[in-house]
């Protein structure tokens, strides 16, 4: 397991922009990492994954909304959130898994990852 701190959350107006951190304690270049959103009373849902190598997946609700990108030279883990909106509201968890390839979109999605950090929250008001 690697272990995940993330940062950058806060409480933002609807319309700004906000780019989480996920610092992992690892080679991410080796990782298929991933974003993972929990709403108040929901279940935790994947955003946004990304292969070791740099290759990107998105849920088909945040495409053109969010982006993921990699520094590998810092091993973080970024996710950039544009145009907030009161829906984007959550805890924001980083996830790993021990493998550079990412599984196509599913609904298993999280059970593919098994290093998982405390969680970063966003809250977006209108």
């Amino acid at each position: 397991e690697v272990d995940l701190v993330e940062s950058g959350g806060g409480s933002v107006q609807a319309g700004g922009n906000l780019t989480l951190s996920c610092q992992a304690s690892g080679l991410i270049s080796l990782l298929c990492m991933g974003w993972f959103r929990q709403a108040p009373g929901k279940e935790r849902e994947a955003v946004a994954t990304m292969t070791g190598s740099g290759i990107p997946q998105y849920d088909d609700s945040v495409r053109g909304h969010v982006s993921i990108f990699k520094d590998y030279t810092k091993n973080i883990l970024y996710l950039r959130i544009n145009s907030l909106k009161p829906e984007d509201t959550g805890m924001y968890h980083c996830a790993a898994a021990q493998y550079r390839t990412c599984p196509s979109w599913s609904v298993n999605l999280r059970s593919y990852f098994d290093s998982w950090g405390q969680g970063t929250q966003v809250t977006v008001s209108s």
